[in-house]
């Protein structure tokens, strides 16, 4: 298949799940490659010498039934083919995950978000990348990144991954901020991703196996693990909840700015991890029902967990809970406690 009908990159996507030859399609404005399924990159083909240079990721879909974010951009796909956004900037979106997309599931083996960078480090003798398909999608995506960072060695590196959470949130947007090793934090990004109606901003303080902390910790991009709302199903999202998101990632590959002395610290929550609770085995289970709300917030001595019959206890009031799920595999990170965090003293 070499055309996308209708402009309908979802369709094309999920009709070749697993592969797709790549080819190219003619455009007036930008110059467009289908990469692989799932992956297409615009480039203007005339960029204004004296614009500040982007190179921008936009991805979605690394969980397969997160839907809203696989709809905002494959609208905005359909609108740049159909020549109705002036593209300013080399613009790379993703969707992560066809396989998953397709049965409306977190992942098909594995969870994809697990997979990145340090999963796959040298230093990792277990890890064996041709287990399973999630395995060798992560390893492609990470070449494709690489290799469009590569083609804009000017350009200053962005990448947001856009989600939605398993569950409700008290605070129903926020953003996973990748542990950026001593680096001051960007009061623009901080505005950007405010734009998309986010302003809780979880700061992470370890290394992590996320597409996020990848573009960060690999090729310097500003990055960002975006949560727009609540996972549901094709056809049930409300999209003006979406419009702010949508119409931010239009503007931002469209070259208009945001205004960084809008910038007030009051205007946000800013939160750090305090810990992270790793499941074990199967003896694990969270206390709390499945309709507690990401960010709520627990007192000194409260149980978040059992494990082993170990109770596991908030330190502190207000420790909040982010992520939890009980489900995930043996090993893996069954929730994230957060504590409110002031950032002042390391913000450009």
């Amino acid at each position: 298949m070499n055309k996308i009908s209708n402009n309908d990159f979802l369709a094309l996507t999920r009709a070749n799940e697993y592969f797709l030859t790549p080819f190219s399609i003619d455009h007036p404005q930008c110059d467009i490659d289908i990469l692989a399924t799932g992956v297409i990159y615009f480039c203007p083909k005339n960029i204004i010498d004296n614009q500040r240079k982007k190179a921008i990721v936009i991805s979605c879909a690394i969980h397969g039934n997160e839907t809203a974010p696989i709809e905002i951009c494959n609208d905005i796909i359909s609108d740049l083919l159909s020549n109705n956004i002036n593209l300013q900037h080399p613009t790379l979106f993703i969707f992560g995950n066809p396989p998953a997309i397709n049965i409306g599931e977190r992942f098909v083996e594995e969870n994809l978000n697990r997979l990145f960078s340090g999963m796959r480090s040298s230093d990792n003798n277990d890890y064996d990348p041709t287990l399973n398909k999630e395995r060798v999608r992560a390893a492609e995506l990470e070449k494709l990144v690489t290799e469009f960072y590569q083609k804009h060695p000017d350009a200053e590196r962005t990448h947001y991954d856009l989600h939605t959470a398993i569950r409700d949130s008290a605070h129903e947007k926020f953003a996973v901020y990748p542990f950026i090793h001593g680096k001051p934090w960007h009061k623009e990004q901080f505005e950007i991703v405010r734009s998309m109606g986010v302003t809780t901003f979880l700061l992470m303080q370890k290394p992590a196996t996320t597409f996020s902390y990848y573009s960060s910790n690999i090729h310097g991009a500003h990055s960002f693990t975006i949560e727009l709302g609540k996972v549901r199903p094709f056809g049930e999202n409300d999209q003006t909840k979406f419009a702010a998101s949508k119409q931010t990632i239009i503007n931002l590959i469209s070259g208009q700015e945001v205004d960084i002395h809008q910038f007030d610290a009051s205007n946000y929550q800013f939160m750090s991890v305090h810990k992270e609770v790793v499941k074990h085995n199967d003896s694990f289970k969270l206390t709390f029902s499945d309709d507690v709300a990401n960010f709520t917030a627990f007192n000194q001595g409260d149980v978040f967990a059992i494990e082993d019959d170990v109770e596991i206890k908030a330190d502190t009031n207000g420790e909040a809970i982010v992520f939890p799920n009980a489900n995930v595999a043996n090993g893996q990170r069954a929730m994230l406690t957060v504590i409110p965090v002031n950032i002042d003293n390391n913000l450009v």
